[in-house]
């Protein structure tokens, strides 16, 4: 038996320590906003946050997050009130939508360390994250208005 945080909530699964983070998301706990896209890390769109920082659930083994807080999209806010949630829907960021949580989790991270980013900046944090639709000017400009939208608030 594992004991994980995720979204702030303690959770026991039963699953082999090497099964990656990515299937007990979704599989066990249920939680299917975090997506499988190429199994291998290079899509991001398994992409949750592991003590803050952006990490691919695909290539993670659970053993490894134990005792860390897992953040999904699911908990990135209960209302879709973060800043670049409120930014992706302000400026209709997704086209089919399927690797959009991953990119929101990516650019969350970045504005938590950088509150102010460049295009190089975003550029950097996000590579990565494919996105089959090629939405990638509407990505860095509603990261750049959710990094308006976090200033305001602070």
């Amino acid at each position: 038996m594992l004991k994980l945080t995720v979204n702030g909530k303690a959770h026991d699964v039963e699953v082999a320590d090497d099964t990656p983070l990515l299937w007990v998301l979704r599989d066990t706990l249920g939680m299917t906003g975090t997506k499988f896209g190429c199994g291998m890390a290079l899509c991001g769109a398994c992409t949750v946050h592991i003590d803050g920082v952006a990490m691919r659930t695909c290539i993670t083994p659970v053993s490894s997050v134990v005792g860390k807080s897992i953040t999904t999209i699911e908990g990135l806010s209960a209302d879709r009130s973060h800043p670049v949630q409120r930014a992706w829907m302000e400026l209709d960021v997704p086209q089919c939508g399927y690797c959009q949580s991953g990119q929101i989790m990516s650019a969350a991270a970045l504005l938590a360390t950088t509150p102010s980013p460049t295009d190089a900046d975003i550029d950097t944090a996000m590579s990565g994250n494919l996105c089959r639709c090629g939405t990638y000017v509407r990505i860095r400009k509603a990261i750049h208005r959710a990094a308006e939208l976090t200033g305001k608030e602070g």
